[in-house]
């Protein structure tokens, strides 16, 4: 049975993990026979959104705490991850990519990534072990892998713009779709950031996931 690692961001599209996206993630791991763990940082979130209205909250919540929610308590800090306990990485997107794993809400193509979650991400990289990306979370690849390294989000034009700024090559994906670069074994979908429908989602989460473990 192929282990997979997951990392999850906070509990949320706007200030943690996309929901939908990180469910089906573990639905189609559980479906195609893989087990899974999930992991998150153990610290504060860069911003808390109330996602009724949008706005930002005079709150603190902590990473750890809220990804435990979508992982109904079984989940590890980020610390604890050890790669060679593992087969694959997994990262569901959310705006908690962009601003609780990395900066690039704030800082754009200058972002750097959090030490641990870089850490993790080159581990698996470093073991030749296969690594997929959905939604946002693509943005960090280019901070993970050399020069050249193949990725999408989809199709937003600023976004494109800053992945290749960063050193890699962008590719243009429909939602349905992924883009896999064979060479680091690294494999992107765009999920919500094109998405209209959990279903649209699914579809191309299942195509990654798919391919995660045959790689």
């Amino acid at each position: 049975m192929k282990k997979v690692a997951v990392i999850l961001s906070g509990c949320g599209v706007y200030d943690g993990a996309e929901i939908h996206e990180a469910v089906l993630c573990l639905l189609h791991l559980a479906r195609q026979g893989a087990s899974y763990q999930c992991f998150a940082p153990d610290k504060p979130q860069r911003q808390v959104i109330n996602h009724v209205t949008g706005e930002e909250e005079q709150a603190s919540r902590n990473v750890l705490v809220e990804s435990s929610r979508i992982a109904r308590g079984d989940i590890k800090p980020l610390t604890e991850l050890q790669t060679e306990d593992f087969d694959a990485l997994l990262l569901p997107g959310g705006f908690g990519v962009a601003k609780n794993l990395c900066d690039f809400a704030v800082q754009g193509a200058n972002s750097q990534v959090d030490t641990e979650v870089l850490a993790v991400c080159k581990s698996f990289a470093a073991a030749r072990k296969p690594a997929g990306y959905c939604c946002i979370s693509p943005i960090l690849i280019p901070r993970v892998y050399p020069a050249g390294v193949k990725g999408t989000i989809g199709t937003d034009p600023e976004v494109a713009k800053a992945f290749s700024a960063m050193g890699g090559e962008h590719i243009g994906c429909v939602v349905t779709d992924v883009v896999e670069d064979s060479h680091y074994q690294v494999i992107s979908t765009p999920a919500y950031m094109l998405a209209k429908t959990i279903t649209e989602a699914d579809t191309g989460i299942g195509k990654l996931v798919k391919r995660l473990l045959e790689m």
